[in-house]
């Protein structure tokens, strides 16, 4: 979407025009869910962190700064989203392992055309720390650049290219490994 056109549509919403934030909800709903499943790894979960993020945007519009990106604004709201989702999950599941012997979630397990199943991706991924996760999506996804990773994840640029080589580092020998250590976790 045009910058400026995309700022037309903010300030008609901060009007009270209701129908400008459906026509970006429509632009960025794909982008956010997608970065959130594969910050998640999971579909359900990123499309509640995706819509709690699209509300909250709504509720405060009224703060998002016009000099940034609209775009990475959103990403950022989004990244808090699905940290504090995480940390939720992981305080969960703690307490689940102290309350049982063997905790299983569930999995989708669907092959991908590669023949690489969700399963085996989602265990890669889970040998990523959360802002290497969101890195590599940010990156791999959506194009942004290491300046633009660092304004999501409030950091600065070469700690957003520390974050990206480390990510691609992991995946990379876990690959080479032949994913012999995926289900070591």
């Amino acid at each position: 979407m045009d910058p400026q056109d995309e700022q037309k549509r903010i300030a008609a919403c901060l009007r009270g025009e209701g129908e400008e934030f459906r026509l970006i909800v429509t632009e960025y709903q794909g982008p956010l869910t997608a970065l959130a499943v594969n910050m998640l790894g999971n579909r359900q979960d990123a499309e509640d962190v995706c819509q709690e993020t699209l509300v909250r945007a709504f509720l405060h519009l009224d703060r998002y700064d016009p000099r940034l990106s609209f775009r990475n604004w959103l990403f950022t709201i989004l990244y808090r989203r699905a940290l504090d989702l995480i940390r939720r999950k992981r305080r969960f599941r703690s307490f689940a392992q102290r309350a049982a012997d063997d905790p299983q979630r569930p999995l989708y397990t669907k092959p991908d055309e590669s023949g690489f199943d969700a399963k085996e991706f989602e265990r890669l991924l889970d040998h990523l720390s959360p802002k290497e996760r969101l890195a590599a999506a940010l990156w791999a996804n959506e194009g942004l650049t290491a300046g633009e990773i660092a304004g999501v994840l409030g950091c600065t640029a070469s700690t957003a290219r520390v974050y990206l080589f480390n990510a691609r580092r992991k995946i990379k020998a876990l690959l080479e490994e032949g994913h012999e250590s995926l289900g070591n976790r």
